[in-house]
């Protein structure tokens, strides 16, 4: 054990005077206020600054601060941040100031642009992959921070070179490709952020106050954020985050860890020596861990990080094989060697190549299965200290109910001997160490607990502190939604102190029909001319009601047609003309035209044709 201790302490102290092993976190915070082309914003220098100060206070290794940034210096800015960026674990961008949305593509503008066409966008600006691409390399979280959703001035004056070329309004909704990647937007997509009345804005401000908070998972943290800036804004900004993280809780400031006394784990040792090990991770150090510990579940840790080793040097001899068989090949080829010679070196080399491609593999099969025992431990540690934490709080829960119960019973007695002394009795009364909730009646209880379901919109009649059927459906719904059974019959204390915990709406707004909801009120639908709400409220067009015939309409068109079908037909025109000197005319009814020469009533020496009849 003296001689591990020993080795393990001298490791140590190399490592100390080496580089730091710690996780490494960088940020890169920007605030460009001073534009040329349009008004000036108030705060993104300010907000920058106070965000800026606060990764500094959270410890972060390296915060770099820019303000009023150009196109090329903001360009540089990224590159060099993103050289800082491939040895950290945590990358941080906070970006505050104006921003762009064209075709779905979200670009933040310098100082210095004037985007006086939509096609300057391109030349002008920064696209928000840009920074993306400068957070890439970090290994644990890649965080960008965007306070640029103001209503942007460049848009409402830049010329479209393309008509139907989209601007949108705030910026365009993203979905990260890269895994453990958060984008925070001040305001999500589509609609636009305030400056706010004061030296920052209610999203920085928001930022500074929950992100720092130890130990807080940046979801949790950007939650509070976003209803903190809700509250401050009256519900007309709600900050949106985009991308997703693992299973694991992520805070921006760990909790440094807090000694609680003595722990019940009888191989906390082994751990702390098995760690110690393991940010070492040399051969020499697995050895002498086994040397000690030979058996049990940090010794089979052990066994495979040292199989992981093993693989490595394995791996790394045959690459070595397989450059120098190569250069062997390489040789004899430029030296013209006979050609088995050739062939021979070939040969080598190529089962250099296979052996290094085998070893390659086994490496990346025993790191596979390190990192999954490495995994292993982590999960049954966790579990082990949250059962630890858990019997802790019981303890600690029990002993605050048994001090209460005894303060009570004290306070209940000394409330009752002094009530007998007031009306002059001599007797002390006796009280059961019990805790009495206050002395309500009935109706002023129930009106307590009406009043706080209709705070987390339970409830929408009015609070009378009569418990009746409508009462007890809100009770009923708020079980529903918050997951509790308590008995809807009666309003009592608890039912009472469990809707105070809860801060917001608990139950979904439910809007009548013609009417919508709109934060925590339901609002008249309003349909623009010619159109109407439908059953599923929404507006649809009135269709034109097209003329329907009654039968009154229809009688006497029938009586019409009845008559003409029983007239007798009229003699009808023989569609014949006839022609003389005068002119042409149709031949009469009942007649016809023949010839001049079967004309019958004399002679006729013009030689026409002549109209005949019956």
């Amino acid at each position: 054990m003296g001689a591990l201790r020993f080795l393990l302490f001298v490791f140590a102290v190399w490592l100390g005077c080496g580089p730091a092993m710690a996780e490494r976190r960088v940020a890169l915070v920007i605030g460009n206020s001073a534009y040329k082309s349009v008004a000036r914003l108030t705060n993104p220098a300010n907000d920058a600054t106070l965000v800026g100060s606060m990764f500094k206070k959270a410890g972060f290794d390296a915060v770099d601060i820019k303000l009023d940034l150009n196109v090329a210096e903001m360009r540089r800015a990224l590159r060099d941040f993103g050289d800082k960026t491939k040895d950290a674990e945590v990358a941080v961008i906070y970006y505050a100031g104006h921003g762009i949305e064209l075709d779905g593509t979200n670009y933040l503008i310098p100082t210095d642009a004037t985007l006086e066409r939509d096609s300057d966008v391109l030349d002008e600006t920064i696209a928000l992959d840009r920074a993306l691409f400068a957070v890439d390399p970090a290994k644990k979280l890649r965080l960008i921070i965007l306070d640029a959703c103001r209503d942007n001035p460049f848009a409402k004056t830049m010329k479209r070179t393309i008509a139907s070329r989209a601007i949108g309004r705030g910026l365009a909704k993203i979905e990260p490709t890269s895994p453990n990647t958060m984008i925070a937007f001040a305001a999500k997509a589509g609609s636009t952020a305030s400056d706010g009345d004061s030296r920052n804005s209610p999203f920085a401000a928001a930022l500074v106050e929950r992100l720092p908070t130890p130990g807080l998972d940046l979801r949790k943290a950007f939650g509070f954020v976003r209803d903190d800036v809700l509250k401050n804004t009256g519900n007309k900004q709600e900050p949106y985050v985009y991308g997703s993280l693992g299973g694991d809780d992520l805070p921006l400031v760990v909790t440094k860890p807090v000694a609680t006394g003595p722990q019940a784990n009888p191989d906390e040792a082994v751990r702390r020596d098995y760690e110690l090990a393991l940010q070492i991770g040399t051969r020499e150090v697995w050895t002498a861990f086994l040397a000690k510990y030979a058996d049990g579940f940090y010794a089979s840790l052990a066994k495979g990080q040292l199989n992981r080793i093993a693989a490595e040097e394995t791996r790394a001899v045959a690459v070595e094989k397989a450059r120098l068989a190569e250069e062997e090949k390489t040789r004899l080829a430029s030296e013209r060697a006979k050609k088995a010679e050739q062939d021979k070196a070939a040969a080598a080399a190529k089962a250099a190549e296979d052996a290094r491609l085998a070893a390659e593999k086994a490496k990346q099969i025993e790191e596979a299965k390190a990192a999954a025992a490495e995994q292993r431990r982590k999960d049954a540690e966790a579990a082990v200290a949250k059962a630890l934490a858990d019997k802790q709080a019981a303890e600690k829960a029990l002993a605050d109910k048994i001090a209460n119960d005894k303060a009570a019973s004290e306070l209940a007695a000394k409330q009752a001997t002094e009530k007998a002394q007031r009306d002059g009795e001599q007797k002390v009364a006796a009280v059961a160490p019990t805790q009495s909730p206050p002395s309500l009646s009935p109706q002023e209880t129930a009106k307590l607990v009406q009043s706080e379901l209709r705070r987390v919109g339970c409830l929408t009649g009015a609070a009378d502190g009569d418990w009746n059927a409508a009462s007890q459906r809100s009770l009923a719904l708020f079980n529903q939604h918050a997951g509790t059974k308590y008995d809807t019959k009666l309003a009592s204390f608890d039912v009472l102190d469990a809707i105070k915990s809860k801060p917001g709406r608990v139950c979904p707004l439910v809007c009548d029909r013609g009417f919508k909801a709109d934060g925590d009120a339901c609002v008249k639908i309003t349909c623009r001319a010619s159109y109407r709400v439908n059953s599923d409220n929404e507006c649809e067009k009135v269709q034109d009601k097209k003329p329907v015939a009654t039968r009154e309409d229809a009688k006497p068109r029938d009586d019409e047609r009845k008559k003409s079908e029983a007239a007798p037909a009229k003699p009808q025109a023989t569609g014949q003309l006839i022609c003389n000197s005068a002119g042409c005319r149709p031949v009469k009814p009942g007649c016809r035209v023949v010839p001049y020469q079967q004309f019958k009533h004399g002679s006729v020496s013009t030689g026409q044709p002549q109209e005949e009849c019956n």
